[in-house]
């Protein structure tokens, strides 16, 4: 059964114009969403809240590849469907690039968010909408610090 909520490049624009047409107010926002950990879930109910419809567009394996070392820990595939089955998202879309410009272009969002990590002149696609938010970064949760926790305790305990 296909998952309603996970959508292909070629169906997300016509679906965007058509929540559009309805009033509705779409959030985009993109990640890696590796290992998806409670900074994760706070960042998403934040974007959600900033609209009607939250759109997660998510990095290809080999996007992520090519942006982190030793990564993606979780294929994309799983990584989709752990995003799709949170209550707070709306669609979620794989992304082949390094950054998520064209498939902003493609969705027209009316807002876009990233982490608090970003300063809001540096957020990609940040020239195609109106609004841009760059939302708290929890210190302390981090795919990196999980990763390295795990190392730390199961690879390097006696």
């Amino acid at each position: 059964m296909k998952n309603r909520k996970i959508l292909q490049r070629e169906e997300i624009g016509k679906e965007m114009e058509r929540l559009r047409s309805e009033g509705r107010r779409i959030v985009f926002t993109n990640g890696c969403f590796d290992l998806i950990h409670a900074g994760h879930i706070r960042y998403l109910g934040e974007a959600k809240a900033l609209g009607d419809v939250l759109v997660v567009g998510v990095n290809s394996d080999a996007s992520v590849r090519r942006l982190k070392s030793k990564r993606p820990i979780i294929p994309q595939d799983q990584r989709i469907e752990v995003l799709s089955a949170l209550e707070m998202v709306s669609y979620v879309t794989v992304f082949a690039e390094d950054t998520p410009y064209e498939i902003i272009k493609l969705i027209k969002p009316d807002v876009l968010v990233k982490g608090g990590d970003w300063e809001v002149e540096d957020i990609v696609g940040a020239d195609l909408v109106k609004e841009v938010h760059s939302l708290p970064y929890r210190q302390g949760i981090s795919s990196t610090g999980i990763i390295e926790r795990i190392i730390e305790r199961f690879c390097h305990s006696s």
